[in-house]
């Protein structure tokens, strides 16, 4: 059971500020610290929650309860109170710096070769192919619909780099779609991204989601040219 409880007031202008003790229930896990540190970073959601005028809510022993996973919150108290940084479990820290928005800390863990790769470098990759996280939806969605009476279905991917691939495979995409084949379209894009590299972040992505699926080169043969279309990679989805 929880209850709204007004905060300490800050001290009046002119006397030295006071360190109130907080007692604190994140999520199950009980800390000991004081509004001081709390408010150490002016402008962190933190820091609101804890400012003279919020109405917090407590736990049924008066502890100012905050409703969001208390292990990785133990590592976010030990920097704001002595600038200590995180060392282990650095993604899930990652994560609860972000959600208190403490940007110095934030700056900090993405730094570290954990986030860095993967929040940073990778989040910056993807930015440069449009669409990309629609297109990964319907890539699942597509496989999903297909795997209503099979153990197997599969999804084709074209990867189409500039605006003169777009036309060039223009062609292509419409053969495979008047055969029935399940395709999803992925650029053009303007900056020099590496189809490879994008073909291991949709592997990498499927997979995070809990999907099993495996992917080929799908050679297209033209019907009306002697053209070969290598951009074509067929995703299989196992489904049991």
């Amino acid at each position: 059971m929880t209850s709204q409880t007004p905060l300490p007031q800050s001290p009046r202008p002119g006397r030295p500020p006071m360190s109130t003790v907080v007692e604190l229930n994140v999520g199950g896990e009980f800390y000991t610290t004081t509004l001081g540190t709390l408010r150490k970073f002016p402008g962190s959601k933190l820091a609101e929650m804890f400012s003279s005028s919020a109405k917090a809510c407590t736990d049924a022993e008066g502890r100012f309860f905050i409703d969001r996973p208390g292990t990785y919150f133990g590592p976010i108290l030990d920097y704001l109170r002595i600038g200590q940084v995180p060392t282990q479990h650095i993604p899930e820290v990652y994560r609860e710096a972000q959600f208190y928005e403490i940007r110095p800390l934030v700056k900090l863990l993405e730094d570290m070769p954990e986030i860095f790769g993967e929040q940073v470098s990778r989040k910056q990759f993807l930015l440069q192919v449009p669409g990309y996280s629609e297109s990964l939806e319907l890539m699942v969605r597509l496989a999903r619909a297909e795997a209503i009476t099979a153990r197997k279905s599969s999804v084709l991917v074209c990867l189409v780099e500039t605006e003169e691939q777009d036309a060039y495979y223009s062609e292509v995409l419409h053969f495979l779609q008047d055969k029935e084949k399940s395709v999803v379209k992925f650029g053009p894009w303007k900056a020099a991204v590496d189809s490879s590299d994008l073909l291991y972040c949709l592997a990498m992505d499927i997979k995070a989601q809990g999907y099993k699926a495996v992917y080929d080169l799908f050679l297209v043969y033209a019907t009306k040219t002697t053209r070969i279309y290598f951009n074509i990679y067929s995703f299989t989805f196992t489904w049991w």
